[in-house]
């Protein structure tokens, strides 16, 4: 069946269609550190609707499971490939196909890079809001499939936020036309935003219709605070956003994130204080916000410094970013994505310590504090021969506790990454059975033979 396979889609795909083990070798991890065993059996990389529907009718026939890919920047093992399995990469649809400055709109393809499509917007005075920390190297259809967050998104949204239709192909190759392009619509159930954040388990996202905002007006303010401990930080970050004050970011790094990126950077962060509060304001409010803001902190015990200088905002802001790149340098690294109500902030870095205690292990953790989504990250030690990275038992324990923890605290498994195949685990502890079966149901509608994305998710 696999050479009758294969000669089918080279007859109808031509030259996307690889199977150079170099290529596919690439197509057995993302950025979660995931590995998968073996590499997949083939590779299509669409350039088109039309190559994306040939892929799947023929996959569809031969009930051969299909693993929709973009750029491989997920970080729950999404996007992975495994022996028997073809790879359908939309990397190459990149096009913006319509802008409508008027409308506030565009028409795009899932390959466009989030960075280089918000770059395009800026000279029509527009921007995209969603804003994940990996937007330099992440696809607008992978934001899209796993309805990334953000540093922006207490404030403008996640992704489904942004995002009025939908070009998806289903298992059997049918294209479905979804939302529409005015800011109001509902006709209907809303399968647009059923798709979104659904992982490629439902159908393969070809082309999006999304919602743009002005650039926002008026001077961007930056603080910059220094905690004795993280739980100071929180709890500070907490009492802006009860104060009724909407920070365009808000982000709290602890005291091993702190030393990362330092070590990384060769910054001197660490030497202030043991924990990090970042708080930008924009819009028209943003000075009488972030002067709110500010004596807040300093009521708190926080030492806070105020820029309305955007070179600063920006060197501030890639020291953020920096945090993930500071702790691949160092390693494997298993980075987990639970989010708690905001006001549990505290008490949830609270409960983090107590399981580096308990666990013996350092757990630098990053939060996008203006809507309670925390990354815990925990190192892992390759093998010495090389090869895929094998995640302890104690390690698993740990995060274990740490997604029972969030869930006790009100909160959720992942708040942007997704479920994937590392946290498929635990899906029915926060589901519970009659919402999983259902979701099971709904996927069984979409994809009958279960060729998208198995075992991913459920």
């Amino acid at each position: 069946m696999t050479d009758a396979v294969l000669s089918r889609l080279r007859e109808a795909l031509g030259s996307a269609l690889s199977t150079d083990p170099s290529t596919l070798e690439s197509t057995r991890a993302d950025k979660s550190g995931h590995v998968s065993a073996t590499a997949p059996l083939a590779i299509v990389t669409a350039g088109s609707i039309e190559d994306v529907q040939a892929t799947l009718r023929i996959a569809n026939e031969f009930r051969m499971p299909v693993v929709p890919r973009g750029a491989g920047t997920g970080l729950a093992g999404g996007a992975v490939g495994e022996a028997g399995e073809i790879v359908l990469s939309t990397l190459a649809m990149n096009r913006v196909l319509e802008l409508s400055v008027a409308d506030e709109l565009a028409v795009v393809e899932p390959g466009i890079l989030n960075g280089e499509f918000n770059d395009s917007l800026h000279e029509h005075g527009l921007w995209f809001a969603p804003d994940p920390a990996s937007r330099a190297i992440s696809t607008i259809g992978g934001n899209i499939a796993t309805n990334a967050g953000g540093l922006l998104c207490a404030k403008y949204g996640v992704t489904r936020e942004a995002v009025l239709g939908l070009k998806v192909v289903l298992a059997d190759g049918r294209l479905l036309d979804l939302g529409h392009r005015s800011v109001k619509g509902v006709s209907g159930l809303d399968l647009t935003a059923l798709m979104i954040g659904s992982e490629g388990t439902l159908g393969v996202i070809v082309e999006a219709t999304l919602r743009l905002r002005p650039l926002p007006r008026g001077t961007v303010a930056t603080i910059g605070a220094y905690f004795p401990d993280i739980e100071a930080a929180a709890t500070a970050s907490a009492a802006i956003t009860a104060a009724g004050l909407a920070p365009a970011v808000m982000e709290l790094l602890d005291a091993a994130s702190l030393r990362a990126i330092d070590a990384h950077l060769g910054s001197n962060l660490s030497s202030r204080g043991t924990a990090y509060l970042l708080v930008q304001t924009d819009g028209v409010a943003s000075a009488s916000e972030a002067g709110e803001a500010l004596a807040i902190i300093r009521s708190l015990g926080g030492e806070a410094e105020l820029s309305t200088d955007a070179a600063e905002g920006e060197r501030l802001l890639a020291i953020r970013r920096a945090f993930h790149p500071s702790l691949e340098a160092q390693g494997t690294v298993l980075i987990e994505d639970v989010a708690v109500p905001r006001s549990m902030l505290p008490e949830m870095f609270r409960r983090i310590g107590l399981l580096e205690q308990k666990y013996h292990i350092a757990i630098p953790t990053v939060a996008h504090a203006g809507d309670g989504n925390l990354h815990p990250n925990f190192l892992i030690d390759g093998p010495a021969t090389g090869g895929p990275p094998e995640v302890p038992d104690r390690i698993w324990e740990a995060a274990g506790e740490l997604f029972a923890a969030a869930l006790a605290l009100g909160g959720t498994l992942t708040g942007e990454h997704g479920v994937g195949i590392l946290k498929r685990r635990w899906l029915g502890d926060e589901l519970g059975g009659d919402q999983l079966g259902l979701q099971r149901e709904i996927k069984r509608l979409f994809d009958p033979q279960g060729i998208l994305n198995p075992g991913k998710v459920f």
